[in-house]
């Protein structure tokens, strides 16, 4: 019985420092800008305030916003791949 306990505090112990691990912030990601990255991004775009919305999303989630004011969405995968619930693209 003592061995079982103990084996299950251990196991809980590893568990605990697995998911602080997890919390911490990854360390070769530098913070990025969002809202002057999308500033750039919209500064084109027909309908700004949609456009800020979805690309301050997608920034936020991807950490990344392809340069320029369209295209270029090879510079960043998750932002070029992220769908609606409506299986269009979300990012602009």
């Amino acid at each position: 019985m003592a061995k079982s306990n103990l084996l299950f505090a251990f196991l809980l112990f590893l568990v605990l420092i697995e998911m602080n691990v997890i919390e911490q912030p990854m360390q070769g990601v530098q913070a990025i800008d969002c809202k002057a990255k999308c500033d750039v991004r919209c500064s084109k775009n027909w309908k700004p305030k949609m456009c800020h919305r979805a690309c301050g999303t997608c920034c936020e989630r991807c950490k990344c916003v392809p340069s320029g004011t369209s295209g270029n969405k090879e510079e960043c995968p998750c932002y070029a791949n992220m769908k609606t619930h409506g299986n269009r693209y979300k990012c602009p």
